[in-house]
């Protein structure tokens, strides 16, 4: 059973956030408790499922690629979560979800170039039973990009 994340668990998480190298002994420090009870909670939010430690990649330091949005309709609307699903086994698609607004699906994934991401769509994305149409973008300049988008907000 997973349970919801109280205070301390939310305040670990926070200090996670920003570098989840941070030792569980400066985490407990800070928060009053001690270093077993934040080892024990990071533990049981993994297993939960809840949070998940890894390494992630800076977008800004990959050269000659670039960030590409594709906003997905379905030919349905109670097709869209069967059409997700089916996206979110590409691999190469770092972000899949169902919308409200103008698109159903938003996928989202790296590519070389405008040609790169026109093939990638073509013969990964329209050819998925569903897929009414879809529109790409491109990211050229990224102003402000939190890699802890996910965080929890109050």
């Amino acid at each position: 059973m997973t349970r919801k994340l109280d205070e301390v668990d939310k305040a670990i998480v926070e200090r996670l956030a920003p570098d989840a190298r941070i030792s569980n002994r400066e985490i407990a420090e800070s928060l009053g408790v001690s270093e077993g009870t934040v080892r024990a909670r990071i533990k049981r939010m993994e297993e939960e499922k809840q949070v998940r430690i890894t390494a992630v990649t800076n977008i800004d330091r990959f050269e000659n690629h670039a960030l590409a949005y594709i906003w997905i309709e379905v030919e349905r609307s109670d097709q869209a979560r069967q059409v997700a699903s089916k996206l979110s086994e590409v691999e190469e698609l770092g972000f899949v979800g169902v919308m409200l607004g103008r698109s159903d699906i938003l996928a989202i994934t790296m590519v070389r170039n405008a040609e790169h991401l026109a093939q990638f769509v073509h013969a990964r994305i329209t050819s998925i039973d569903g897929v009414r149409r879809t529109e790409s973008t491109l990211g050229v300049n990224f102003i402000k990009h939190d890699y802890r988008m996910a965080r929890i907000v109050s």
